[in-house]
């Protein structure tokens, strides 16, 4: 695959995790492209899927390949996916990045932001914050 039909088929795949377009990012999956592959402006599908709130989305992309620790690094759109479903308290993704190994004490921007954990209390969304807890390595 040509890097200019990558870079296409990136932008579309980033488009329908962020509209929750299951069958249009199936399509895009089945031509090969990797799931982590990044859109023009450096934003991740599994971000977007995060972020967004959509569990299914983030499974579908996770099954795919997708690493559930990648930070995403578009305008906006920078972080872990774990971070960002976490910082809007969306449960069904946190379980879902959870499940596939994310992990939730990774603190995002290279490792000098905040963890998931930290960005959930921050909401506050305490279900999404006792997912997290649970999650964690005992000290």
């Amino acid at each position: 695959m040509n890097r200019r039909t990558r870079k296409k088929l990136a932008g579309r795949l980033v488009e329908a995790a962020g509209a929750e377009d299951r069958a249009e990012a199936r399509a895009v999956l089945r031509t090969g492209l990797h799931p982590d592959t990044p859109d023009a402006v450096g934003t991740t599908a599994l971000y977007a899927a995060a972020v967004h709130g959509d569990g299914g989305m983030v499974a579908l992309l996770l099954a795919a390949g997708a690493a559930p620790d990648r930070e995403s690094a578009g305008p906006g759109a920078e972080g872990t996916p774990l971070c960002a479903a976490s910082c809007w308290g969306h449960t069904d993704a946190v379980r879902a990045l959870l499940a596939h190994g994310a992990d939730p004490e990774l603190r995002e921007d290279g490792g000098t932001g905040r963890t998931p954990r930290e960005w959930a209390a921050a909401g506050p969304h305490s279900e999404a914050t006792a997912l997290l807890t649970a999650a964690a390595r005992p000290a």
